[in-house]
This record gives structure tokens, C-alpha cells and sequence, in this order.
């Protein structure tokens, strides 16, 4: 990343409790928000660094698993900014230990409150990125490609099943992905559970991060109508013909009472980001009118949730 920072660049202010305004209780280990992303290379790392860098993170690259809990006590009592640090790991960071489940168990030993983000993408999508720059993976040795991105994989797996979020950026663009990133640690309340409504085309597959799928084929397409084929469901022609058809509203109506009714068990269990995931056939008419839709009643019940689209634009 070509703006990474270094451990060395970070001051300690004199005192923990510095910047404390009298009278209020000093910080604790739990009140630095730390943020580690790790991930296949080619998956998109460097995008959520900086990503994460345009909403007030510090990010560190390239940071050795080991040397985890020093950055994090650094950046605790350093105070101020460095509060919200995010560390980058890759699989060059596994030179010194391999042992991410050991580092992120002591960060919460120490007080500690990390969140792991894991950057995941499909075989074909890396190869065809390192393809693109003319970049050997560096992991594939004397090999072919996918011969280093299954080592990766295999050398993740652990990381992958400890993660808080994963990031599928296999159909998302640089752009995409960064306002992604931004709405899941941009806001002030970063604890709270947040919900992306991410519509999408089955005929280009089921997004692998859903936690909700959602099928909105029984539903007449808007396809078959001339004067709005050409237009997509955040449009008000086609948004109020989707809605407008009989059960749409039921089924909108029920999938909000669904995600009303565990969202308060989804915080208790310490979940903070779920991806609901509204499907059609080719992600353009059906389910972005709905995905639309249901997140604006999500809002209204007083849940952060966000509409996504993943295929719009694809036809």
C-alpha cells in the first residue's frame, strides 16, 4: 500500500489518559477500536486499508501476527486518533508466526475488543487480477497460479472461520468495495449491528457472504414489460410496479419482521454486520426494487441497514 504507515510513526502521547477531560474515568483497553484485516491476496487488502484510512483508522501494513499486541498497546497509549488503528496482515506476516488465532486471543486476554475482516474473492476472479498486472502469486512457487492460491486458502481457513465479516470483492470494483468498507466503520457507533440488503442475479450466483437470501422470482419480471426493460428498480416506473405487484408487499413486509425479530439475539451474540441478500434473475428490476424497499423500512424501525447492488449494470 503506498501510503502504509509503520509503527515507528506513531508518538505516544505522555499519559493513557492524556486528552481525558477532568473528572471523567480514564480510557481502557476496550475503548481503542482495533480492526485486523487479513484475506487472500488479490482480494482486495489494500482497497480496505485505505478505505479504512479515509474514515480516521490508523493503518498499519504488512504487520507481523507477533508484533499485534505491542501496535495495540502503542496505539493505546498513544490516545487520540491512534485509537482507531487497523492492522494489515498478509501471508507474508506468517514468516514470523502463524499463530492469528493465538495473536487475536491474547489482544482479548489484554482487553482487547479486535474485529477481524476477512477479503475473500472466487479462484477464477484472483487469477484473472494477478493476470491482469502480470504478477506471480507469492505463494505459487515454481507452480501455476492456482497452485498458490489453494496453499493461501488452505493457510487462511482458520483466520476465514474466526472472521467478523468477510468481503466477498468477487464482483465488486474498487469503488464498491471502498464504500463497503466505509459503511461498516465509518459510523460513530461502530457496535451496532448493520445491515447491507444486497441485491444480486441468480444467474450469476448466490453471494457467498449471505446470511438471508431472499427470492423475488415469483414475482412478475418487469422484463417482459417494453416500456420498462430497459430500466432498473430504483426507478420509480419500475419500484412501483414490482411493489405493486400482489404479495410483493407481504413478502417485504415479512422479511422486515424477520430481520426485526433477531436482530436485538444477533447483537447480544456479538454480530455486527449481516448481509441480507434479495435475488431475481439477472439482479436488475425485482430484487433492486425490493432490496430498495426493505432497506428503507429496516431504517424506519430504527436499524442501520443499507441497499446494495451487486449485479446492476451487468445486462
Amino acid at each position: 500500500m503506498s501510503e502504509a504507515r509503520t509503527a515507528e510513526n506513531l508518538v505516544p502521547a505522555e499519559t493513557a489518559g492524556a486528552d481525558n477531560v477532568l473528572g471523567q474515568p480514564a480510557p481502557t483497553e476496550a475503548d481503542t477500536t482495533l480492526v485486523v484485516v487479513t484475506g487472500l491476496s488479490g482480494g482486495g487488502r489494500s482497497t480496505v486499508a485505505r478505505a479504512l484510512e479515509n474514515v480516521g483508522y490508523y493503518v498499519v501494513d504488512n504487520l507481523p501476527q507477533a508484533l499485534m499486541l505491542d501496535m495495540a498497546e502503542l496505539a493505546f497509549k498513544a490516545g487520540g486518533a491512534a485509537r482507531r488503528t487497523a492492522m494489515v496482515l498478509d501471508v507474508r506476516s506468517r514468516a514470523f508466526s502463524t499463530d492469528l488465532a493465538g495473536a487475536i486471543r491474547e489482544l482479548k486476554d489484554r482487553g482487547f475488543s479486535p474485529r477481524v475482516v476477512f477479503v475473500d474473492a472466487d479462484d477464477e476472479v484472483l487469477i484473472r487480477r494477478f493476470e491482469s498486472v502480470r504478477r506471480s502469486h507469492p505463494l505459487q512457487g515454481e507452480g501455476r497460479l492456482a497452485d498458490g492460491i489453494a496453499v493461501e486458502r488452505a493457510l487462511l481457513e482458520e483466520a476465514r472461520d474466526q472472521a467478523d465479516v468477510i468481503i466477498d470483492t468477487s464482483h465488486l470494483n474498487v469503488n464498491q468495495l471502498r464504500r463497503r468498507v466505509e459503511e461498516l466503520f465509518g459510523g460513530e457507533d461502530a457496535r451496532r449491528l448493520r445491515i447491507t440488503v444486497l441485491s444480486f442475479g441468480f444467474k450469476y450466483g448466490l453471494p457467498p457472504d449471505a446470511d438471508f437470501v431472499m427470492d423475488a422470482r415469483f414475482l412478475p419480471n418487469p422484463y417482459w414489460v417494453p416500456e420498462l426493460r430497459e430500466h432498473t428498480g430504483r426507478e420509480e416506473a419500475v419500484s412501483s410496479y414490482v411493489l405493486g405487484q400482489e404479495g410483493a408487499d407481504a413478502f417485504v413486509a415479512g422479511y422486515a419482521d424477520l430481520v426485526n425479530a433477531t436482530t436485538a439475539g444477533f447483537e447480544r451474540e456479538g454480530k455486527r454486520y449481516l448481509t441480507v441478500a434479495v435475488g431475481c434473475t439477472g439482479g436488475k428490476h425485482r430484487s433492486v426494487a425490493i432490496a430498495e424497499e426493505l432497506a428503507s423500512r429496516l431504517r424506519e424501525s430504527g436499524i442501520a441497514a443499507n441497499a446494495q447492488h451487486r449485479d446492476l449494470g451487468r445486462e
